[in-house]
């Protein structure tokens, strides 16, 4: 699947582009594996945005998935809102560089 233009980051320039298949496929094209936790997580971030209209921090993003702040960095290697919010068709969130 051939992916929509995409930012030097690696975020979307039309946010409206975004489906399940392609942030699967932009993960696929980056090299980076999502498993269902992982999926979930970025569900539930698209959730938090549609209803506030914004990126959530990683504090109130854990707090609204009802995990542990250590568990949600631990799943991701790194931190975890870049990747939720890039594969997920979402704004890069603002403080990450």
């Amino acid at each position: 699947m051939a992916t929509p233009a995409r930012d030097g980051d690696g975020y979307l320039l039309d946010m409206s582009d975004w489906t399940e298949e392609i942030g699967r496929a932009m993960a696929a094209d980056d090299g980076f594996e999502l498993d269902d936790q992982k999926w979930e997580q970025i569900m539930k971030a698209r959730e938090y945005f549609e209803e506030f209209g914004s990126v959530p921090p990683i504090r109130k993003f854990a707090k609204f998935i009802d995990q542990d702040q250590k568990d949600v960095f631990n799943l991701w290697m790194t931190g975890p809102m870049k990747p939720i919010t890039k594969y997920g068709g979402m704004p890069k969130p603002t403080g990450c560089v």
